[in-house]
Parts: C-alpha cells; sequence; structure tokens
C-alpha cells in the first residue's frame, strides 16, 4: 500500500472472527465503532443520558458473551441495533412514564441568536421531547431508528422484531401523532 492511499477499515466479520477467537483488542474495535450511535439511539428512546450508558454497557456485555452465536459477523452491526431496541423497549414498558424534569437532562440545540429565539426553540425542543414521550414505546422506537438514524424499514424491522409493513404503520401513526402534538408549533 502507498503513502497516499487511505487505510481502509477492518470488516466487521474479520473483528468478530478474532474477536470469537479470543482476541480482546478486536472487540474494543467494535465497541468503538458503534458505540456512539448505540448510545444515541437510547438516549433518544429512553430520555435519560445515564440509562442509556447502561444500556449499551450492558448491549457489549452481552455482545462480548453471545458473539459465539453470531452465525454471520457481517451481521454484528444489526444485531448490536437490535439488541439496543429491545433493550429499550424494554425499560419504556417498565416505566409508566418519563417524568418532565427527566426530559431537561437531554442535550439540546441552542441556536444563536437573540434570548427570545433561543427561548422560542428551546420551548421547541421540549415540546417535541414531550410529543416523543407521549407515543408507544414501539413508535418511539421506529420513528427515532427511522427520523433519527436513517435505517431502512427492513432494518427497523429486524431491530423491533416485526415486519416492514408493520414498521411503516408504526412510523406513520407516530408520525401523525407527532404533527398534531407539535400542531402548535408551525
Amino acid at each position: 500500500m502507498s503513502a497516499a492511499e487511505p487505510e481502509q477499515p477492518v470488516p466487521d466479520a474479520v473483528l468478530v472472527a478474532e474477536a470469537r477467537a479470543g482476541d480482546t483488542g478486536a472487540f474494543e474495535q467494535l465497541v468503538l465503532r458503534y458505540q456512539t450511535v448505540l448510545y444515541r439511539l437510547a438516549v433518544r428512546m429512553l430520555a435519560d443520558r445515564q440509562e442509556a450508558e447502561d444500556v449499551v454497557q450492558d448491549v457489549f456485555v452481552t455482545a462480548w458473551r453471545r458473539l459465539p452465536d453470531l452465525r454471520d459477523g457481517d451481521a454484528v452491526g444489526g444485531w448490536l441495533y437490535r439488541t439496543t431496541t429491545n433493550r429499550c423497549l424494554n425499560r419504556l414498558r417498565d416505566r409508566r412514564s418519563v417524568p418532565a424534569e427527566d426530559l431537561e437532562r437531554l442535550p439540546d440545540a441552542r441556536p444563536a441568536g437573540s434570548p427570545a429565539r433561543v427561548a422560542e426553540a428551546a420551548a421547541g425542543v421540549r415540546a417535541l421531547r414531550a410529543a416523543l414521550d407521549g407515543l408507544t414505546p414501539e413508535q418511539r422506537a421506529v420513528w427515532v431508528l427511522r427520523e433519527l438514524h436513517d435505517r431502512s424499514y427492513e432494518e427497523i424491522a429486524a431491530a423491533v422484531g416485526s415486519s416492514p409493513a408493520a414498521v411503516r404503520g408504526r412510523l406513520a401513526r407516530a408520525r401523525a401523532d407527532l404533527a398534531e402534538a407539535m400542531s402548535a408549533w408551525r
């Protein structure tokens, strides 16, 4: 390889095979590759940073233990997304509701500008968070995976254990509910 060619990332399947053979460095590379996107997914689903960290840590502990069961090393990304989504759904089902003060712990976008614009934008973000909290856990999962993580219907269906048609239905319902809840902000 010449100095001008960028180094290609090691494929997931290779890292999985090496990790199965006991190479903790290979597993560490998988963790580094996926931890940020899985954390963002969990934070958006759970609206709680600490709980999201706990879920992602638990997912990686489980992944290390169950790596030998994974048939296709190239599927590790989807498997991690599915596991994270399911853990978040389980936690959401175990909750009754997210208290309003917990919604304030999420990061918000703070636009530059006048204090009035900043206050209006912050209120809009709070309204969206409250609207998301009003969705069922399944609707929230498909909306977050599609709108914020740009996953395909097939990937979402695999993550939530459903069909692409059911995902489309849940997503349509989630979008309609969010549009209704946010109508005052249009």
